[in-house]
């Protein structure tokens, strides 16, 4: 087998030295390294298979017209063009992976070209912002493995070990990678799953069933990045069904929480004409972190979850909408839509005791009347697929049988 290719991003105006040592470390490890050098000012380092010049142009600008921009114009002009000459590279089979070194502003263009690429495609980000909060933004939904230089990327004999590290981890991925590329296993057919804690019971039982069907399972949380993998793998073909269980990402993209998946959510799946079985689990509640709740909605229900979660009850006039929106989004699939609703409750927390903002107890979490809102609105919206209810709660095994067999009507006719 031929060395793997391996991309490596860089700034080589700023970052030319760490730069160099990575691509020797590469092919140490038995790697060929391919430099873009994605500096959006001109400079004298030599070095890059791909530079400045070339970028701007595949961009649709000059070298000059990039460099006289404004920074942050500058980069993202430099972020398409990358794209685009990387995408190339990917597609024609004559890349295996990519490792970027730089710092916020290098992170930010690397990583966004990154996430262009396809999911288990090695990619590796050595930066000292790996180890900040920020870490989540620069990933989102991708799958890029993030190295903490532990000091900034000046080479000394810590950051040269981080490097060596990554960069014998993204050869060996890149072998691995290569090694798949020419497999001709059979993989057994993969069923997207979306899943909540609280709702363990049915995903469980939902797994059991499907893969004694003989299929694989994947869960994804629903807490943000999860919906956004769902999303991510439902859109480049990886996935032959869904059970979309927890779609309580929609419910804080509604209210502003803090597990939003974003507005892709409930798209990507129906765009590629995959099966799905979709419920409205869990979105009898917003996220918030303990503390956290803005004003405006302290006069409301809450139930808190553990140490930093609060959950927020939703109201009609919030699962009304939910209903239309999700209505709306399923109406554009491509493929066989049935949104099952379970009537007897939409999450574990219908046993809870509603609380004010201080945690005084004042109601039921189990409020039928709410959630019917969010029924009535789906069968006045939805135009695509067909709505099922079921007089069960999401976690009886009745309800999670249902939703296999619901897509087992589609998979297997």
């Amino acid at each position: 087998m031929s060395r793997p290719k391996i991309a490596v991003l860089a700034t080589l105006d700023s970052k030319d030295d760490a730069a160099r040592f990575t691509c020797g470390v590469l092919r140490d490890a038995g790697a060929e390294p391919w430099v873009m050098d994605l500096s959006l000012r001109p400079h004298d380092n030599a070095g890059a298979d791909i530079g400045g010049a070339a970028l701007a142009k595949a961009s649709g600008v000059t070298w000059e017209e990039l460099a006289a921009m404004e920074r942050s114009q500058a980069a993202e002009t430099m972020i398409a063009g990358g794209t685009k000459s990387l995408l190339q590279k990917f597609e024609t089979g004559d890349l295996s992976g990519v490792i970027g070194v730089g710092g916020a502003n290098g992170s930010t263009v690397f990583c966004a070209m990154m996430r262009a690429l396809p999911s288990l495609f090695p990619k590796v980000m050595v930066t000292p912002v790996a180890a900040t909060a920020a870490v989540q933004w620069y990933v989102a939904e991708s799958d890029i493995a993030m190295f903490p230089t532990i000091g900034d990327i000046v080479l000394n004999r810590i950051t040269k070990a981080v490097m060596e590290n990554a960069a014998f981890a993204v050869t060996g991925m890149a072998t691995s990678w290569d090694k798949r590329r020419i497999r001709t296993e059979d993989h057994q057919p993969l069923i997207g799953v979306s899943s909540f804690g609280n709702l363990q019971k049915s995903v469980d039982r939902i797994t059991k069933w499907l893969e004694a069907r003989g299929y694989e399972v994947m869960h994804f949380h629903a807490s943000g990045p999860g919906g956004k993998a769902l999303e991510n793998l439902a859109g480049q073909g990886e996935l032959t069904g869904v059970i979309d269980l927890t779609t309580s990402e929609l419910t804080d993209l509604l209210t502003g929480g803090v597990y939003s998946a974003g507005d892709g959510r409930l798209r990507s799946a129906g765009a590629a004409g995959i099966p799905q079985v979709v419920v409205p689990g869990a979105i009898d509640h917003t996220n918030w972190w303990v503390g956290e709740c803005p004003e405006r909605y302290k006069s409301r229900e809450f139930y808190q979850y553990n140490v930093e979660i609060l959950l927020m009850r939703t109201n009609a006039e919030e699962m009304a909408a939910l209903g239309q929106m999700m209505a709306e989004r399923l109406n554009d699939a491509k493929g066989p839509v049935t949104v099952m609703i379970p009537t007897q409750g939409f999450s574990q927390h219908i046993i809870r005791e509603t609380q004010d903002i201080d945690g005084n107890a004042i109601g039921s979490w189990l409020q039928p009347e709410t959630d019917q809102a969010f029924t009535d609105t789906m069968r006045q919206h939805l135009t695509h697929g067909r709505i099922v209810e079921l007089d069960f709660h999401i976690n009886d095994h009745e309800f999670a049988d249902a939703c296999v067999e619901e897509l087992m009507k589609s998979l297997e006719p």
